[in-house]
Formats: C-alpha cells, structure tokens, sequence
C-alpha cells in the first residue's frame, strides 16, 4: 500500500485536468465535455485556447459547476510551436484581461521553442520575459508560470541544465508547473527536480506512459507528432507519480494531461482521477 500519511489535507493538491487531453471533444460541445468531467468528481480544470472565447468558456465552466484556476497561454513568444500547429500569439495584457474573466488566477506558457532553450542568451531572454509578464499580470490580480516540455533539459552551462538555468534567472513569484512525462523524457529524476523545485511548483501534470527512446526535440531529431507518443492512465507507464506528487512541498493541482489518450479520453481521464483520489494524493 502507498504511503501518503506525511502528508495532511491541507498539504494535498486538488485535482484538476488540462482541457487540452480532449480539445476534439470540447470544441465539439463545450458543454457536455465540462458535464462529464464534473460526473467524473472532477472541480477544477486547466483551460487553453481561452483568449478569443473567455465569456463563453466561463459560462460554460459556470453552468457545469467548474472552475479554471490555471490556464495555458503564450506569453514567451512571438509565435508558439506545438507538435499538432501553430498557435497565434496575443498581446499579454489580452490574454491576462480574458484569464480574469475566466476567474483564473495563474496564467502558464505552456511551451517555447526548442532552439531558443540551447544558448545562455537564449535562457536568459525566457527567464526576462516572464518575469516582466509577471509584472504585467500584477495588474490584473494574477501570477505567472511555466510549463515543461524536454527541449529545456537539451542544453547545459557551468553544470545546470537550461531548465535549471531558468529557474535560478526568475523571480521567485514565477510559478512552475511540472509536466513529469516531459521531464523523464528529458533524462530527468522526476522526485529529486520536484524536490529542488521547493515551493515554487504549484502544479504537476499527471501523465504517465513509456517516454520515447530519445528526446525529440533535440537538433536534428526527426518530426513527430503526439499520436506516437506512448501514453498511458496514471499509474500504468514508467512515470514515478508516486513519488513525485509525495515530494511536493507546496502543490496546489495535480493537473491530469494526456497529449494523446490512449482510449476514450473521459474513461482515461476518471481512471487518473481514481489513481489521485484512491491513492490518497488530492483533497
């Protein structure tokens, strides 16, 4: 059986689940996707996406009982790569005024591109960014983070990784959300960078599978795509959860994630809540 006594209720994350696991689903009917996910206990979740449709979603949060504590945006970059397109990239007073009208509190980059993170000026003008972003966001009443992928743990100077190298270069109000799929696929211990990552980690992405062989977003490495990544229901893959969530000094959401689901998303996404909630891990 687990060991979850260290920790009390209070010291327990919530639960909450990244909207894009089911971005198919929700741009199809925005709410029943919400409605299953709260039929799952679900209570909060992780919106993206949210900058032109910021009334709509928070209607239809408010009718499904949920809230968006964290959302996903760009903030670091003029404009942002994913695997599956391109994201237009908006002002940041935009996409902090339709994060408040969500009733976010922390609006979080979700990526920046992979040669940016293989030099020390390039660190250095992430790190920048997001610390004036988190001065900007002080206006609106929210706070900033950022969210892994593998391209930050490529790159390494005088022994610290660049991920490393950003996490000392901003400010401490800086949060930090820990995707542990995309951190293991960087070569990282997922429980020993939970552990140095102290109170600044508000949140941990719940998503396990087997990471591919070699990073793909080192130079030269060939083009994929999230349907060949091997995902797997939390507790099911290689990922220490476990031990990375027990590590965790100050986490306020244990965000579920699939970049690719391995079956239908809804029985993906209730079979990882039942591993937070069964385990002990949320509140």
């Amino acid at each position: 059986m687990l060991d979850v006594t260290k920790k009390d209720d209070v010291a327990r994350p919530e639960a909450s689940v990244q909207l894009y696991s089911l971005a198919e689903e929700f741009s199809a009917d925005m709410g029943g996707s919400l409605d299953r996910l709260a039929a799952i206990g679900l209570q909060h979740v992780e919106a993206f996406d949210f900058v032109g449709r910021p009334t709509e979603i928070r209607a239809a949060l408010d009718a499904a009982g949920l809230d968006s504590p964290t959302g996903h945006a760009p903030l670091l970059s003029d404009t942002l790569w994913t695997p599956d397109g391109s994201i237009p990239t908006p002002k940041p007073e935009v996409v902090f005024e339709a994060a408040a009208t969500i009733g976010m509190k922390t609006v979080i980059d979700p990526f920046v591109a992979p040669e940016r993170w293989l030099t020390e000026d390039g660190v250095k003008d992430i790190a920048d960014r997001i610390n004036a972003a988190a001065e900007v966001a002080a206006g609106f009443g929210l706070t900033v983070g950022y969210h892994n992928h593998a391209q930050e743990f490529i790159a390494s100077f005088d022994g610290q990784t660049a991920y490393e190298r950003f996490i000392a270069l901003t400010e401490d109000r800086v949060a930090i959300e820990l995707d542990l799929f995309w951190a293991l696929t960087g070569g990282q211990d997922v429980v020993a960078l939970t552990a140095d990552l102290g109170d600044r980690l508000i949140a941990q992405h719940i998503k396990d599978g087997v990471a591919p062989a070699s990073n793909p977003f080192a130079p030269g490495a060939p083009p994929f795509g999230s349907d060949s990544l091997d995902q797997r229901r939390a507790g099911e893959g290689d990922v220490r959860l476990a031990a990375a969530l027990q590590a965790a000094t100050a986490l306020q959401y244990a965000v579920i994630e699939y970049d690719h689901a391995p079956g239908d998303v809804f029985e993906d996404i209730a079979a990882s809540y039942a591993f937070l909630k069964d385990g002990g891990f949320i509140r």
